[in-house]
């Protein structure tokens, strides 16, 4: 009888696992345990970043890669052998265990899987912190980019991500937010190289974290809040004394779209109860104003409203490409439906085009 037809009196196998993504040096108890108490403890990987601490523990490893055949004969008499796992696991070894329990010929000792450290929640961001730093330091494009090179993509990415969760596409939205995650983490990044004025992306976690315990004393604090209405009650008067303002209006960006602008200016000037009445004018800047006044009035995002009316626009051009009627139809067929920004001159003959002040031809234009 061959000797891998010899019954084996129990033994037992444990791969214990462990992650990068904590500090070497913290397992479990049960890791520990089971490591300090193995009668042979192994790992392939010669430069595993736990091998310091084990040695220091008192435990000794063996450098090597026994294959299945060698792991079952190795736990003979009852013996308990410890495999060290790889980073990336160790598939060649538990597909070859499989196939030996699979057969039949062996008697397996009993085979354990022991997770030695965990992924913490947003364990993950580690890695992309990692991937960053690879990238900053070696591709060409990535290591010359500045803030200001950057900023575009950090407005193109939220207009993607809003739109992902307008559409309701989930596969979109979590890769769109991956996206946006990208933006934060590049620009931390590039603010380490400051010479002035350095900070790194835990300096941006840490402020934001302090922000938020700051804000919500009725979660992590003695304050009361029963009420979405209380919630945003504290949250104002601790944004308040955070900023100490000399206005309602500081820190309402200027460069965001018009319609955004005028609604956050709105509700801003509510929030504080000024009766400030909106500002009338000749042209439609002033109706747009008013109607943003308006929609935030009434609880309604004006930028959001304006893109889902945009969009069936979009659809009834779509409509008129495929589907012209034989009487015509008032969207042109131009061939180029990405052009969007065409010169009021050129749309004079579009029926139901606006007259835009400031366009050349009109006005106040060719300024």
């Amino acid at each position: 009888m061959s000797e891998t037809n010899t019954p084996t009196p129990g033994g037992r196998v444990v791969l214990v696992t462990t992650t990068h993504r904590v500090a070497p040096g913290l397992l479990s108890w049960p890791a520990w345990r089971t490591l300090h108490d193995a009668d042979r403890v192994v790992c392939a990987d010669p430069g595993h970043p736990q091998l310091p601490y084990l040695r220091e523990a008192g435990v000794t490893v063996e450098i090597a890669s026994p294959d299945a055949h060698e792991l079952v004969d190795a736990t003979r008499g009852g013996r308990t052998v410890a495999v060290l796992a790889l980073g990336e696991g160790e598939s060649r070894l538990t597909d070859g265990l499989a196939r030996l329990a699979g057969s039949g010929r062996v008697q397996m000792p009993d085979l354990e899987l022991l997770p030695g450290s965990y992924d913490l929640p947003g364990a993950r961001l580690l890695d992309l912190v990692q991937v960053l730093d690879r990238i900053r330091a070696v591709c060409p494009w990535s290591s010359r980019r500045t803030h200001e090179d950057l900023a575009k993509y950090a407005i193109e990415e939220s207009y993607e991500l809003v739109e992902a969760i307008e559409d309701g596409d989930r596969d979109e939205l979590r890769e769109e937010l991956g996206d946006v995650l990208l933006q934060v983490i590049f620009h931390a990044r590039i603010a380490e190289e400051d010479e002035e004025d350095p900070f790194s992306v835990d300096d941006v976690a840490a402020g934001i974290v302090t922000k938020l315990i700051h804000r919500h004393p009725h979660v992590f604090g003695d304050a009361v809040a029963r009420t979405p209405e209380d919630v945003r009650a504290i949250w104002l008067s601790t944004k308040a004394e955070e900023k100490r303002r000399d206005s309602v209006t500081d820190g309402v960006p200027l460069g965001q779209p018009g319609l955004a602008l005028a609604a956050k200016l709105a509700s801003r000037a509510r929030t504080a109860g000024l009766p400030v009445p909106v500002p009338s004018g000749p042209g439609i800047g002033y109706e747009l104003l008013a109607m943003a006044v308006r929609a935030e009035a009434e609880g309604v995002d004006p930028e959001a409203a304006l893109r889902a009316a945009a969009r069936a626009y979009r659809d009834a051009i779509r409509t008129a490409e495929t589907h012209p009627s034989d009487e015509g139809t008032d969207i042109p067929v131009t061939g180029d439906t990405e052009d969007t920004d065409a010169p009021a001159a050129e749309r004079a003959d579009i029926p139901g085009a606006p007259d835009v002040p400031g366009a050349p031809g009109h006005p106040g234009g060719d300024r």
